[in-house]
């Protein structure tokens, strides 16, 4: 799968059910998030992370953030408390809209990306923040290529924050329900359809093994400066959120 066919498969989930294809809690899925407590877990996140970068001691900088993956803004809108300057980036036109729409601070920004290019100079954020996002890229190729992009716009004395999958079992590899969704939404069948009626979602889950993902944010001048496994991915999948700086 493309980049620009998962584009149509998020934007039909920004239209169907933003917040749970966000946050897939247990007991929120077509639209019962309460918005409010949704907003607020992204404050919880940053002010969880704010501990972590007091110990490490970066960023160093607080002008620009990146919140990768943003869809309807959560984080961003936390880390527009702490930062000059905060940009969310989404696939999916639908997310962008409605997070544009929730009135956020006016030094928070939002733009749509579908391809594997950032369109940000080199050394731009301070802070670049992607947590439940590249699991659901559609290659292990474009997971490669946003790591380096990541570390090429990141500052010297910044911080890299981002979770991925470190392995997922085999049973879970095979996403019959997104495969069965994308099938049957090339056949003309509506998103509404196949998901208010049939069940099926189109979000699929990647990964990329701990190896592979330090020697490549290292090729690209990054430094690794804490692994943590986690949850973050769900039950039995052993995901890692990796704290990167740049090399000076």
């Amino acid at each position: 799968m493309s980049l620009k066919q998962s584009r149509v498969y998020w934007e039909d989930m920004g239209d169907l059910d933003p917040c749970w294809a966000i946050l897939s809690e247990p007991g929120t899925k077509h639209g019962k998030w309460d918005l409010q407590k949704f907003l607020a877990t992204g404050r919880e996140e940053i002010s969880a992370l704010n501990q972590l970068t007091e110990r490490l001691k970066v960023p160093r900088e607080y002008g620009w953030a990146l919140d990768f993956g943003c869809g309807l803004g959560r984080v961003s809108r936390a880390l527009a408390q702490q930062f000059r300057h905060v940009v969310g980036v989404d696939i999916s036109r639908p997310m962008i809209q409605q997070a544009a729409a929730l009135r956020p601070p006016a030094n928070c920004h939002f733009l749509i990306n579908d391809s594997e290019d950032l369109p940000f100079p080199s050394a731009q954020f301070d802070l670049i923040y992607t947590v439940l996002v590249l699991q659901h890229v559609p290659t292990q190729a474009s997971i490669r290529k946003y790591l380096l992009e990541f570390v090429r716009v990141l500052r010297q004395g910044g911080l890299l924050v981002m979770q991925l999958p470190n392995h997922v079992p085999l049973r879970r590899r095979l996403q019959a329900r997104p495969r069965l969704y994308a099938w049957l939404r090339k056949a003309g069948i509506s998103g509404e359809l196949l998901y208010n009626r049939l069940g099926l979602h189109p979000i699929a889950m990647k990964f990329l093994p701990e190896t592979n993902v330090v020697s490549i944010l290292e090729a690209g001048g990054g430094r690794v400066l804490e692994i943590v496994g986690d949850e973050r991915a769900g039950p039995n999948i052993a995901s890692r959120t990796y704290y990167t700086t740049k090399n000076g």
